[in-house]
């Protein structure tokens, strides 16, 4: 089996397992994290940092863990919310008044956390050049209509959504997303998570892989999408390995971490809005997470989807993942975090790796219950 390293609880032995089976079968490098009530239970690395498999991963080497970065966004939006600040049920137009243009007067906050405001890509596709541009990436989608009436169908909104709740949050603070997230959430938590990576962190980062047969002009699709679907904006995985990239705030797509870094964020959440001495919301607040604003058929998705304020629903977990394969799944009842992050892209109908480790770490739990 592959060398893990890391601490883990031995209730939690199927976690390394895991990811010793996960590197084993091909995956170049990678990193899985559970955190129950708020401790850190689970902490493993295991592989390569290079495409090469020549540098190890590290303890604190970091990824681009691209989808993954909604579920920070998506925390500080509920932060807000919860200091009264942003109110989930107005209209986006209240705080970015040129939002209200095309026909967007009733897009509400909450639609842009649940992927129904019908903004799922810009009206022309931008270049990865483009969504470094905050000014220019947000002006085109308070200009633009929205494709289908918001609130009444979903739709993924794989890169936009950062933008849209981003622009909330500076509007609102007076400060980028990452500089609030590193402000308000990682700072006080001591979280090595980044959303606009400065350059003394650069040594520690893992380039993207590309899928075995693909080389790094492999480019971006969700679960179940069309060819004619995919033909919006579109990442390369040259693209995401940019420094450009690593520089930009993209809130759907361009956070760095690992697996314990995520999973220490989203543990907030399972814990009911206190970590380590510190509040960051309210138990009500942490709820607003799961309640549910659509289920049903995702249109740009095409397949059944619940979401809920900015995260997936699945039974009584929710989460979400990035393009990469990265994950971190929160189950509220159990106070369970758990997050995998990898380099290794796999194309998106092949890749369960998340799940696995989601499942191994519920043996953990079931081992805590009985």
């Amino acid at each position: 089996m592959a060398d893990i390293q890391g601490s883990y609880d031995d209730l939690f032995t199927a976690v390394p397992d895991a990811l010793a089976a996960l590197l084993e079968a091909g995956d170049v490098g990678a990193s899985a994290a559970v955190y129950v009530d708020g401790e850190l239970v689970v902490d493993v690395w295991g592989g390569f940092a290079d495409a090469d498999r020549t540098i190890p991963w590290q303890r604190d080497t970091i990824a681009n863990v691209w989808s993954v970065t909604k579920t920070m966004t998506a925390l500080c939006a509920l932060i807000l919310a919860d200091r009264g600040e942003l109110d989930l049920s107005a209209p986006v137009a209240r705080y970015w008044p040129e939002f209200a243009a095309a026909g967007k007067e009733g897009v509400l906050v909450r639609h842009l956390l649940s992927h129904t405001a019908g903004l799922p890509d810009w009206d022309v596709p931008l270049t990865a050049g483009d969504l470094c541009d905050w000014p220019s990436a947000t002006a085109r989608l308070a200009a633009q209509a929205p494709r289908w009436e918001p609130g009444t169908e979903a739709g993924y909104h794989s890169l936009t959504q950062g933008f849209l709740v981003g622009e909330l949050v500076r509007r609102i603070t007076g400060r980028t997303v990452g500089e609030f997230l590193a402000d308000e959430v990682t700072g006080p938590l001591g979280a090595d998570f980044h959303i606009g990576l400065s350059p003394e962190h650069d040594d520690r980062v893992t380039l993207s892989v590309p899928p075995p047969s693909h080389d790094e002009e492999y480019a971006s699709t969700a679960p179940g999408t069309t060819a004619s679907a995919a033909t919006g904006t579109r990442v390369r995985v040259r693209d995401g390995n940019s420094t450009a990239w690593r520089r930009a705030q993209i809130p759907a797509a361009s956070g760095f971490g690992n697996a314990r870094s995520v999973a220490l964020v989203q543990s907030v959440m399972a814990c009911g809005g206190t970590l380590r001495g510190k509040r960051l919301l309210s138990q009500a607040g942490c709820e607003r997470a799961w309640q549910e604003q659509f289920s049903g058929e995702d249109r740009c998705l095409g397949m059944p989807m619940r979401w809920g304020m900015g995260y997936g629903l699945f039974g009584n977990t929710y989460g979400w993942g990035g393009w990469g394969g990265s994950i971190v799944m929160i189950e509220p009842e159990a106070r369970l975090a758990v997050s995998y992050v990898t380099n290794q892209i796999l194309t998106p109908e092949n890749d369960t790796r998340g799940l696995e480790v989601v499942m191994a770490a519920y043996d953990g739990v079931m081992g805590l219950r009985a």
